[in-house]
């Protein structure tokens, strides 16, 4: 299918109302940029798409012009089972994200499999300074390296970003709040320490109290680590 032909198919999937929803939640995305097609719906089409091998030219179209051929996009290069394409399909495809949807949307499966030589494109992600870029990367080290695969050092390279962008920022405090649920006490010395900035220190603090996956005790802890404004 050609780029054109698939953006008609997203516009014969269009739920206006949906389209309406999105845009509230999405306020870094132009409203007349949103379809309105359900995720559901997109990742069908992606999945369908690879399998019949008609989703590269649709991968070449880039920039697009609309978010749900963004949000195909992230769920196309998420279904790529080579490691090296899927790799720089989203080299390629990160400076044209422009919203926390689709950055988050973009999870290949294939990373799961590939985690030592996935590190040497999170280090390149991390020093990007472009807003989603960042967030994606930070998002990875969050899904891959805070099980088996953990090390100490992640966490350290996640604290020292300082940017005043809200969505590096929360994807920071979301990470920390996970690594409290997995790998606590690695992860509790950062607010002990105040490593992180205020309103991001609070913000992981607010996230892991709300977690179910950490204890009442630690909870306690953890509010008694709030930073009060002054």
């Amino acid at each position: 299918m050609t780029a054109d032909e698939i953006r008609k198919e997203l516009f014969s999937l269009r739920d206006e109302e949906y389209s309406a929803f999105q845009a509230k939640l999405i306020p870094t995305a132009e409203p007349g940029s949103i379809i309105g097609v359900r995720t559901p719906a997109l990742r069908a089409l992606a999945v369908r798409l690879v399998k019949q091998g008609e989703a590269q030219e649709f991968l070449g179209s880039l920039p697009h012009r609309y978010f749900d051929e963004n949000q195909l996009h992230a769920f196309i290069i998420s279904e790529i089972k080579d490691f090296d394409r899927c790799a720089d399909e989203v080299c390629r495809f990160l400076p044209y994200v422009d919203n926390w949807a689709t950055c988050d949307q973009l999870s290949p499966k294939v990373f799961a499999k590939h985690r030592d030589h996935l590190k040497d494109y999170i280090d390149i992600w991390l020093g990007s300074g472009d807003t989603y870029t960042v967030r994606f990367a930070v998002g990875m080290l969050m899904k891959h390296y805070l099980d088996d695969d953990f090390d100490p050092s992640y966490p350290e390279r996640v604290s020292e970003i300082r940017s005043d962008e809200y969505y590096i920022n929360m994807t920071i405090a979301w990470y920390f709040a996970t690594a409290l649920a997995k790998q606590y006490d690695t992860a509790v010395k950062y607010l002990e320490e105040r490593r992180l900035d205020r309103e991001t220190h609070n913000k992981t603090i607010q996230k892991a109290i709300e977690s179910l996956r950490i204890s009442p005790s630690r909870k306690d802890c953890l509010r008694s680590l709030k930073i009060k404004q002054r």
